[in-house]
């Protein structure tokens, strides 16, 4: 028998951030985004009560994505900011945004304490096929932000939302 006969699926599978693995999440952020990321950020997403938010992605074993949230609490509603999620370009195509995104989805879901309403993020209003991408996924053009990107042309950003319903909890099977 073949070798290429006796191929498996790939496997995707998803890591939370740890001290051990920043320094995959730096260089494939590095790799991904025109921003150099604050020390901040990166002590920021290894907090405990991100592990379900923050994730490297892998393919067969190998790094080759990044998804970061941070909670936000204002007044009673809690939502999930979603900072930052990429893959590296040989992988795209390949579901695995559209899996990380699933991912922080069931598990904002799936959290009780504090509940999260709904999940946002910004995209540069020059990048349609990742609004394309967001929409496809059940997130809505909330409003636009002038000059959120201070660095990058144009400035602007759409900021898109979906909200967190309880049926996904159920979808689940949590």
């Amino acid at each position: 028998m073949s070798s290429t006969s006796t191929r498996s699926q790939p496997r995707v599978s998803f890591a939370s951030l740890t001290p051990n693995n920043l320094g995959t999440v730096r260089k494939l952020n590095s790799v991904l985004f025109p921003i150099k990321y604050s020390e901040k950020f990166y002590s920021d997403i290894i907090q405990p009560e991100l592990e379900d938010f923050c994730k490297l992605v892998y393919y067969n074993d190998v790094p080759v994505g990044t998804i970061c949230c941070r909670l936000e609490t204002i007044g009673e509603e809690t939502k999930l900011y979603l900072m930052t999620m990429g893959v590296l370009a040989p992988y795209r195509s390949r579901g695995l945004g559209s899996q990380s995104l699933q991912e922080i989805i069931t598990a904002a879901a799936a959290r009780l304490k504090p509940k999260i309403t709904s999940i946002y993020l910004h995209v540069q209003v020059s990048n349609t096929d990742a609004k394309k991408f967001y929409e496809k996924h059940g997130f809505k053009e909330v409003s636009v932000q002038e000059n959120y990107y201070k660095k990058l042309i144009p400035h602007d950003a759409w900021i898109l939302e979906r909200a967190i319903l309880s049926e996904e909890k159920e979808k689940s099977g949590k």
